[in-house]
């Protein structure tokens, strides 16, 4: 589990940028020997104003456990509940889906707040890059499906942690910024901390 020089703040914030315009806020509670997030994020893409909230819970280790997302458009509302093991088996919707086997974090299309649960939980050393395959969850229709990724922590004179990260999926490859709390501040092309 990443050990950091500063506890995780009561809530954050980011601004969208590139991909959308939006915003998305968050809350932290420490719950039942793990970690709880509720948060939601208002987006307009390609003309087309969407909001997902969401409720998310880590266990100590930062495994995902569960979470319930709600999505809602113009054209529709709905709504998913994840449910994991911590050992790599989920739920959607109270149904098993071997797509997702393996899978330790969710990953939210419209949340840079869900970056920081691998990083939490793989812990790297500099230099060192490990695979974080997630349960990634589309906006706002809220379609799963599996995604691969990789994370390399990079080594930072400015004692900033700084992560490689990569979505093949997506053709995405990028230099994530974290603060010393293990939140992302610069998420290039998708989001910038702002408070």
């Amino acid at each position: 589990m990443l050990r950091t020089s500063r506890p995780l703040p009561a809530s954050a914030a980011w601004e969208h940028r590139d991909a959308r315009v939006g915003f998305e806020v968050a809350y932290l509670e420490v719950h039942g020997g793990g970690h709880r997030w509720h948060g939601c994020t208002t987006a307009l893409e390609d003309g087309q104003p969407w909001i997902v909230t969401y409720d998310i819970f880590c266990d100590g280790d930062w495994r995902t456990r569960w979470a319930r997302i709600t999505g809602t458009s113009a054209a529709r509302t709905s709504a998913v509940v994840l449910e994991a093991d911590g050992q790599g088996a989920w739920r959607i919707n109270g149904f098993p889906e071997p797509a997702l086997v393996g899978c330790l974090d969710v990953d939210l299309e419209s949340s840079a707040l869900t970056n920081a649960l691998p990083v939490h939980r793989l812990a790297l050393s500099p230099g060192e890059t490990r695979p974080a395959p997630a349960a990634y969850v589309r906006a706002p229709g809220l379609a799963v499906h599996r995604l691969e990724q990789t994370y390399r922590r990079e080594v930072d004179e400015e004692r900033r942690q700084r992560y490689h990260y990569t979505a093949p999926a997506f053709d995405y490859a990028a230099q994530l910024v974290y603060d010393d709390g293990g939140l992302v501040l610069d998420y290039p092309g998708i989001a910038r901390r702002a408070g």
